[in-house]
């Protein structure tokens, strides 16, 4: 019998097997629920403030338009429950900035895998099943063999803090590869551009955001062409979009250089399971500068390399024939 776990795993590998037939981008990022919810709250934001002049989204809406977006995309009845102000922009919002991001988020890359008839009728998902998942429930196995759907919630509040410690450990160092593999992941740049501190306040990012939406670039490109237009003193320096951002040029200078970095390791370390050593050891290096050994978040962050590092050895492995045969000089691990 497959289990739910493992239905969901192979969604995944079914894309990654066939992603050119999901996207047109090289280079396309998986979007989970957190991802999702924040991909959706920053579309409201851009909604809000064409419609009302502001930014702000309450997490009131935010949860309700999160729950109305996910029973629309998963053709579920939503007839009791209110359609969200400007639904139709924030939904509209919210696809083109996956887009822009070149990003698939869970449900589309499901209904995908289904539509062109690649998982088979043992592996499917319910969207019921999968709105579950998205939302948080866990799937616990009974010794009886039932299923029973549990919240995901930690016992005590030392279980609490330590799980919140390791969620963010694996969410800035999965965001930096994220950002190594798809330069158009804003999602990933938001969660890592002020970690470690570098003085990039929520003002900075807008800013980026702002100057990134003028220019049709990702926000990665757009801080990558500022910071190499003020290092080369060329006259692009003086143009008026790049204004609200001189007053972050340390911030996002230690930031593109230190990207600069890890592109580095990837383009002079031919060998993948070693230039996948090298870049996780350099950003956990980078996440734990100054900080004690002891600090709850320098363990989380060993931790997290020290799993991914394995991974990556795993993946590698299990892919050595293939790569062997390989004409294209291009490794898929890498």
């Amino acid at each position: 019998m497959i289990t739910f776990q493992q239905k969901i795993l192979n969604v995944i590998k079914c894309f990654r097997r066939q992603w050119h037939l999901f996207s047109n981008s090289e280079r396309t990022t998986v979007c989970g629920a957190d991802c999702m919810i924040m991909a959706l709250q920053l579309s409201m934001a851009e909604v809000n403030k064409q419609h009302h002049g502001d930014f702000t989204v309450s997490l009131s809406d935010l949860l309700e338009t999160w729950k109305y977006l996910l029973y629309d995309k998963l053709g579920l009845s939503y007839e009791n429950m209110t359609e969200p102000e400007n639904y139709a922009d924030m939904k509209k919002a919210y696809h083109a900035f996956l887009a822009r991001s070149s990003m698939l988020d869970l449900i589309d890359i499901y209904q995908k895998c289904y539509g062109l008839g690649l998982v088979s009728e043992d592996e499917s998902i319910a969207p019921v099943q999968l709105l579950e998942f998205i939302s948080g429930i866990v799937y616990v196995q009974e010794n009886n063999g039932s299923v029973l759907f549990t919240p995901s919630t930690p016992v005590n509040r030392h279980g609490r803090e330590n799980v919140k410690v390791t969620i963010l450990a694996k969410k800035c160092v999965c965001s930096y590869l994220s950002l190594l593999v798809n330069s158009k992941d804003d999602l990933a740049l938001a969660h890592i551009v002020n970690v470690p501190d570098r003085g990039l306040d929520r003002e900075a990012f807008t800013n980026l955001k702002h100057a990134s939406q003028e220019t049709k670039m990702s926000i990665f490109l757009m801080a990558t062409s500022f910071i190499r237009t003020v290092e080369l003193g060329g006259r692009g320096c003086a143009s008026s979009l790049f204004d609200p951002l001189r007053a972050h040029v340390k911030g996002l200078s230690n930031f593109i250089n230190f990207i600069d970095k890890l592109q580095e390791i990837l383009g002079e370390i031919l060998n993948p399971r070693i230039a996948g050593g090298q870049i996780l050891s350099t950003v956990k290096m980078h996440l734990i500068k100054g900080r004690s050994s002891g600090d709850p978040f320098c363990q989380a962050v060993e931790e997290v390399v020290q799993d991914l590092d394995l991974k990556i050895k795993n993946i590698i492995d299990s892919q050595h024939e293939a790569l062997t045969a390989s004409t294209t000089g291009l490794s898929p691990a890498r």
